[in-house]
Order: C-alpha cells, then sequence, then structure tokens
C-alpha cells in the first residue's frame, strides 16, 4: 500500500513548514474579520500559525498577518489570539 501524503503548511510566524494538523488557522472572512480556527473548516482566506504565542509574536513584529490577508489588523485582535492560544 501506498503511504498517504501528510499535508504540510508553512507557519507565518517562524517560517518552517509543519503538518497541518499541528498548526492552527487564522481565518479572514467575507465581512473582514479576523479569527482563530480551531477545526480548520471556517470559509474564508486562511494563514496558518504554530500554536504557540512566541510565533505570534513574531507574525505580528513582521506584520505577516497583514501581508497575508491585505487588511490592517487592530492590536486588539492579537491580543484575543493570544488569549486563545494561551487556553490550549
Amino acid at each position: 500500500m501506498a503511504e498517504r501524503k501528510i499535508p504540510l503548511r508553512k507557519c507565518i510566524g517562524c517560517g518552517e513548514m509543519k503538518d497541518k494538523r499541528t498548526l492552527v488557522r487564522v481565518v479572514r472572512n467575507k465581512e473582514g474579520e479576523i479569527s482563530i480556527d480551531l477545526v480548520g473548516k471556517k470559509p474564508g482566506r486562511g494563514a496558518y500559525i504554530c500554536n504557540s504565542i512566541a510565533c505570534l509574536d513574531k507574525a505580528q513584529k513582521a506584520r505577516r498577518l497583514e501581508r497575508a490577508f491585505s487588511t490592517k489588523i487592530d492590536p486588539q485582535i492579537y491580543d484575543e489570539m493570544r488569549r486563545e492560544l494561551g487556553e490550549e
């Protein structure tokens, strides 16, 4: 039997290619709202980040989420994402 491919995604914080299931998806929907998608099924444009606050800080400092979504992101959204990542 052939082995199944493991889907890889690139973390926008550290830049490493990792298994899609170990990363957290950040989504921007049609209304422009940005949220964390823990299930990976929400509709919209997605970007992946490691499940660590350090990677979120790197992404915020380099404005990688803003580039990925082509929009300005409020600091409040980063604070909410920090809280959600801290709970896990």
